[in-house]
């Protein structure tokens, strides 16, 4: 069809909706800004299928709601802090032009990707938290490499560690791409999977200049989705 044509209103109004799972207000759980009060927008569906997942009802359904009507619902909670998760958001299109919109509104975003997909478009002002996919997740070979040169001081690495071999593949992926000094670098144990003190000794043995992490949302209402 010619540029212009009959479908052309259609598909570009497509390219202005996402495919919407949850939007809440909760405690920010994870990455610089836990504990804070923040907005989640949940974007329905990932590509990626890891084992340790606490979020597979987000892979399918949701509805469709305009850019518009997402930044209406983010503004009714009155919170500065907005996190923009999935699923993996940047699967859809229009996540790009939701994250310029809600910094153009003034908001302190962040975006939890699983850092399969590419980051570059990403909005400058936004944190990016990269989730980089460790064996046990079964996704390892899904990380794009081509996305670390491009973290800034602002953007945070996610490693969620389940075992003993997660966690020394961790620390030589981080020595072998020089990651340390780039951006925050987080260890998180895999929740219900590994022990948290077990992965804070190893941290502590290995003098690792990392940062520890726990899921402070699990820690307060469990596994419950929305929170």
């Amino acid at each position: 069809m010619r540029p212009g044509g009959p479908g052309s209103g259609r598909s570009e109004a497509r390219s202005q909706r996402l495919r919407i799972t949850e939007i809440f207000h909760s405690l920010q759980g994870e990455a610089d800004t836990a504990g804070y009060p923040s907005v989640f927008v949940r974007l329905t569906g990932c590509p990626l299928r890891c084992h340790y997942c606490d979020t597979q009802y987000a892979f399918y359904g949701g509805d469709w709601m305009s850019l518009d009507e997402v930044l209406e619902r983010v503004a009714a909670y009155g919170t500065r802090h907005v996190c923009v998760t999935g699923g993996e958001p940047l699967a859809q299109p229009a996540c790009i032009g939701l994250l310029q919109r809600l910094c153009d509104a003034g908001h302190s975003v962040s975006l939890e990707t699983s850092g399969a997909l590419d980051i570059g478009a990403v909005d400058a002002r936004v944190s990016r938290v990269v989730d980089i996919k460790t064996p046990d997740s079964g996704e390892a070979a899904r990380n794009r490499l081509e996305n670390l040169p491009l973290l800034r001081p602002q953007d945070q690495l996610k490693f969620v560690i389940g075992s003993r071999a997660d966690f020394d593949w961790s620390r030589c992926f981080v020595q072998e791409h020089g990651l340390h000094g780039r951006c925050a670098i987080l260890f998180s144990p895999s929740f219900g999977r590994l022990p948290a003190p077990e992965l804070a000794q190893w941290i502590l043995d290995e003098r690792l200049p990392v940062r520890f992490q726990l899921q402070l949302h699990k820690i307060l209402w469990g596994d419950v989705p929305g929170r």
